[in-house]
């Protein structure tokens, strides 16, 4: 390692296509998913479902991004971010939501921050 050159400080969770994990997940840092999951995902990061993503079940982060498809809960305590080319289907908890056109969204959503107290990945 270089001396001029400083170590991350947030470690990134990669779960990349081809890949399917059955069962929950719980992680303190961040994740980014191109494969499948089937199960619940916690955690305390950010969390970036990439285009050929897919979670059936509830999802519980600080921040997203979406880009792939999702089935199930999405509580998020900041900010919700759905790309042009994400599918969601189900219900979202989040105190901020930016949609791109041509994002799919079925469901309801609750935002704003008194929404979202309860909502924080658990310590």
């Amino acid at each position: 390692m270089a001396k001029n050159q400083e170590p991350d400080s947030v470690a990134f969770n990669r779960i990349v296509e081809g890949t399917t994990i059955t069962g929950d997940i719980n992680s303190n840092e961040g994740i980014r998913l191109d494969g499948k999951l089937l199960g619940n995902l916690t955690t305390k990061g950010k969390l970036v479902v990439g285009v050929t993503g897919y979670i059936k079940g509830e999802i519980k982060c600080n921040n997203s991004d979406i880009e792939g498809k999702i089935e199930g809960k999405i509580y998020v305590n900041e900010l919700l971010s759905l790309k042009s080319t994400a599918k969601i289907f189900g219900d979202i908890t989040t105190n901020k939501l930016a949609v791109e056109p041509n994002a799919i969204f079925t469901g309801t959503c609750n935002m704003g921050s008194e929404q979202n107290n309860d909502t924080k990945p658990e310590e």
